[in-house]
């Protein structure tokens, strides 16, 4: 079993450094947030620290799952941030979603320490993190992979290696593009079939057995039509994973027409009061210009 470090118990991270627990391996948590570790640590079986330092000194492996590119440089490289208590030969795994840019700078820090970086962003929401059903996309050397594998998979369905360090935040880019108009071509086939009259519930269930179906028609359908948008990841989180996919096109070159559309449609979910409504919520906007009952 390996001693790891968790840093960052916020709706994703709790569950995962949680099954890490269950898995019989030694876990030092950190959390901004101390009630949060605390109700962690009623838990599961692990032990809590005051600094992200403390919580890495003696981890083979640590990990960070936090909200942004801010919050990673201050967990990572700040006074008492992890990377300056990790020791040579040590792994830094970061689950948050995060520029490829910061991941690019963190890894060079890491390696100018010998210490091991991967870039491994998850998708599948909160649900996929209760469940321990994660898809993770990560970024790094083959070895340092091999490595993480094992425990990356206690929390995960699907784990892969898309490439050299940042591949796995661009692959999460492209996760987020695609959801970004899934969710709206959903949310404007719902309200036609409401403009049209007809039984929108009734519409899903044909439809979603041809080539229409999708994991947002199967597990959102009915909770947009009934007006419930409270299921984990809030579009403040999707503009900001949206930033960052538009910063990047404007590097690479990528033309997102559509993800920038949406990203506007999102900005304005934000202003009728959905910032922490979950990326379903596309559907609330058009209920709002043109409602039907």
């Amino acid at each position: 079993m390996a001693t790891v470090a968790f840093i960052g118990l916020g709706v994703m991270g709790y569950p995962m450094a949680g099954y890490l627990s269950d898995a019989g391996h030694c876990v030092r948590v950190y959390n901004r947030t101390t009630s949060r570790a605390d109700q962690w640590l009623r838990e599961y079986t692990g032990r809590g620290f005051a600094t992200p330092a403390e919580a890495a000194r003696g981890a083979e492996v640590v990990f960070t799952c936090v909200g942004n590119d801010r919050d990673l440089s201050e967990v990572v490289c700040a006074e008492q941030g992890a990377l300056g208590a990790m020791e040579q030969g040590t792994l830094l795994v970061d689950h948050t979603t995060v520029s490829a840019d910061i991941t690019r700078a963190l890894a060079a820090s890491a390696r100018d320490r010998e210490i091991g970086y991967l870039d491994a962003p998850v998708s599948g929401g909160q649900a996929g993190a209760q469940k321990g059903v994660l898809t993770v996309m990560v970024g790094g050397q083959e070895a340092d992979y091999q490595r993480a594998f094992p425990l990356i998979n206690c929390y995960a369905g699907t784990v892969r290696l898309m490439g050299p360090v940042g591949s796995g935040q661009l692959c999460k880019m492209v996760n987020q593009i695609c959801i970004a108009g899934v969710v709206q071509g959903l949310a404007e086939g719902l309200h036609f079939a409401k403009a049209a009259g007809l039984d929108a519930e009734e519409v899903v269930s044909v439809i979603s057995k041809g080539a229409a179906q999708s994991w947002q028609m199967e597990n959102r359908s009915n909770t947009m039509l009934a007006g419930e948008y409270q299921h984990g990841f809030a579009v403040d989180w999707m503009r900001k994973d949206l930033a960052i996919v538009l910063d990047e096109a404007r590097y690479n070159g990528a033309l997102l027409p559509l993800t920038a559309l949406v990203d506007q449609f999102y900005s304005e979910v934000q202003a009728i009061g959905g910032s922490r409504w979950d990326t379903s919520s596309l559907f609330a906007r058009l209920m709002k210009i043109r409602p039907f009952e």
